[in-house]
């Protein structure tokens, strides 16, 4: 651990005023598991959660039976594993078990719970989860939660899940603002033709009440991020503004997911103060183009860990990896727009330690 923070210091010193996001040499963190069948496949797109200093993730994984089901990890430094579940810690029912080939193309399952994201609303007690729910009533935005202390505590006691989107339309990546805006909860929808939020005053869905959004085609002409934009993680709140991640594909370059970054508003946030010109992260790596789907980077977890970026991501829809920045260095680059330029960071392997 000494080796390790004086390699970070000197590295950090060596890198002021520029932008970056730092790949970790411990690529990938969480790895698919042979031993356990319900993630033997793969393990990606984590949601990650920052609670008494610790970074908490739910992942999602998929096992022989391609359904997607959620597992828990946790890491004390942000970097390495301390803790991983043996078996998932959240699967929805359904109905029926009916295959759905248009999943499996776009994830790798047939039916399931994918893609969560995570999220504490201020001070309140519950952690909020929103994921795409394949299954009964097709491929919608779900939302459940649970007590932060049962969180804490491994008691799985999850609310049941409730569809954000109504039935008969496509939806995926909807993510929930930590704070509410002018008193009412944030819904952060689209992104494409333009940012498109919702505001709520509860999260109380019932077959009656949905959000009505809408996905264009709005190609953004000699842009990298000209075609399939989308929400990444949940927007951290910065004194510059709210920093979002999104996803992208360049119609150029249409087999590789790259990610993005723009600074939205922080009273008014389909107001884009800044964007990225070039992608902050690209998939550059073996683990992000050896895995079920080459080319991708899939950001679904972000948090401020004692002024430190850390950004959570699938890579080749097979891995969670991390990548890292100094926060105000990173935004005060990204204002200047200027290119990411991607380094190693050193670490130290540590023994994982399971839970149930």
């Amino acid at each position: 651990m000494f080796f390790k923070n004086v390699f970070l210091k000197k590295l950090n010193k060596e890198n002021n005023n520029s932008l970056k996001l730092i790949k970790s040499t411990g690529n990938p963190i969480i790895a698919p598991n042979g031993e356990n069948g319900w993630e033997a496949w793969q393990t990606f797109n984590p949601g990650a959660i920052l609670l008494e200093n610790s970074v908490h993730f739910i992942y999602r994984a998929i096992g022989g039976d391609g359904v997607s089901r959620l597992g828990y990890a946790m890491s004390e430094d942000g970097f390495e594993i301390s803790e991983k579940s043996s078996s998932p810690v959240y699967e929805q029912k359904f109905k029926d078990r009916i295959c759905r080939p248009f999943s499996y193309f776009s994830g790798g399952s047939w039916m399931g719970c994918e893609d969560p994201r995570i999220v504490r609303v201020e001070d309140e007690d519950v952690l909020y989860v929103t994921y795409t729910s394949v299954g009964d009533g097709g491929i919608r935005m779900a939302l459940t939660s649970i007590k932060i202390n049962d969180f804490l505590e491994k008691r799985w006691n999850w609310q049941s899940p409730v569809f954000m989107s109504p039935p008969g339309k496509v939806h995926k990546n909807w993510v929930i603002f930590p704070e509410k805006i002018n008193g009412r909860y944030a819904v952060l929808h689209s992104l494409n033709p333009e940012v498109s939020i919702e505001y709520l005053d509860d999260l109380n869905f019932d077959n009656d009440n949905y959000i009505e959004s809408f996905y264009g085609r709005e190609v953004r002409e000699d842009r990298w991020d000209s075609l399939t934009r989308g929400p990444g993680a949940p927007p951290i709140k910065t004194k510059h503004g709210w920093l979002l991640f999104y996803h992208a594909i360049e119609n150029k370059d249409p087999d590789k997911y790259k990610a993005g970054a723009m600074l939205l508003d922080l009273e008014d946030p389909t107001k884009v103060l800044f964007r990225a010109k070039e992608p902050v992260l690209e998939p550059t790596e073996i683990y992000e183009n050896n895995g079920y789907k080459s080319g991708v980077v899939y950001i679904s977890g972000v948090v401020n860990k004692n002024g430190e970026l850390l950004v959570y991501y699938g890579g080749a829809d097979s891995n969670v990896c991390v990548a890292s920045a100094n926060l105000e260095e990173f935004l005060e680059a990204f204002k200047k727009e200027e290119k990411p330029k991607l380094v190693s960071r050193l670490l130290k392997k540590r023994k994982k330690k399971n839970v149930n």
